[in-house]
């Protein structure tokens, strides 16, 4: 037996393929909501104001437990809803923790 089919048979075996990685994936830190100070909502409310259909802006949110980013293009605003549209990803003004437009090359 050459040594390399030898050091095969001392090799974790893994039934599911790829399993650790989806398990790890799936893992979150579970936090509370962060309530924002009225300083830091005027602030983001003129951020938010800033921004047009079409724009490309990075967006920190609560969703679920979490805090997560996203970057993309705005797709709709509604203010009267209170929504905010990111590709297909609908955000409550009320969850939007940090709002960034990237700058066009």
């Amino acid at each position: 037996m050459s040594r390399e089919d030898r050091a095969k048979q001392f090799m974790p075996f893994a039934a599911l393929k790829g399993y650790p990685d989806a398990l790890r994936k799936k893992e979150k830190i579970i936090v509370p909501k962060i309530e924002l100070s009225e300083e830091s909502k005027e602030e983001l409310d003129w951020k938010l104001r800033q921004v047009q259909k079409n724009d490309i802006v990075t967006v920190v949110y609560f969703y679920r437990d979490e805090y997560l980013r996203i970057t993309g293009m705005v797709s709709r605003i509604d203010e009267t809803a209170r929504v905010l549209k990111i590709v297909n990803t609908k955000i409550s003004f009320e969850n939007l923790y940090d709002i960034r437009q990237e700058s066009s090359v």
